[in-house]
């Protein structure tokens, strides 16, 4: 018999239970690893008006929802799930800082140029095949620290000089790539 997923309602009374806080007024809310996993990010997540950290990770989420009321969130960790798209992150476009979404499944970046506050993008181990996806990376002005390795864009560049060569020349904004910081000529 299959389990039914722990909804993200669920996740929160768990949580609560677990800390002994009120999940309303807490900064920093980590549902990963949930079992079952979570499927589905709904509702319920929008109650959490106070949160500035919210992690979701290695859970079996599809796609970002439920987060419109999260006035606070700063950042969002969504890593080892089964993201397709960024679509349902505009809703916290204004605060979002940082967005931790490694190994899952997006291969286009449509919809990112709204986070005009996004300073921290870790998506390595994703699907971006295309210069032309990366490139939307551009329309986001704070961005500083990109993780990209694994992606299929990167493994098929000739080396990691060239693949690091390529990615600064198109992001003139950021400060780090895969961990590593990225010293410029200056005039």
């Amino acid at each position: 018999m299959a389990l039914k997923p722990t909804t993200c309602k669920e996740a929160i009374a768990r949580w609560e239970k677990e800390k002994g806080e009120v999940a309303t007024e807490a900064k920093v809310i980590e549902l990963q690893f949930q079992w079952p996993p979570i499927e589905k990010m709904d509702g319920a997540l929008s109650t959490l008006v106070n949160c500035e950290k919210l992690s979701l990770s290695s859970n079996m989420i599809d796609k970002i929802a439920g987060i419109a009321g999260m006035r606070s969130l700063k950042i969002l960790s969504l890593g080892r799930n089964y993201i397709k798209s960024l679509a349902g992150i505009e809703t916290v476009a204004e605060t979002l800082e940082e967005l931790w979404i490694s190994y899952n499944t997006i291969d286009k970046l449509r919809g990112i140029g709204v986070m005009k506050n996004l300073r921290v993008l870790y998506m390595s181990n994703n699907m971006i095949k295309e210069w032309v996806e990366f490139n939307r990376l551009q329309e986001c002005p704070a961005l500083r620290d990109l993780v990209f390795i694994g992606n299929p864009l990167c493994e098929n560049q000739p080396d990691v000089e060239t693949w690091r060569t390529q990615a600064s020349n198109r992001l003139h904004q950021i400060t780090k790539l895969d961990g590593i910081p990225i010293v410029r000529e200056t005039d």
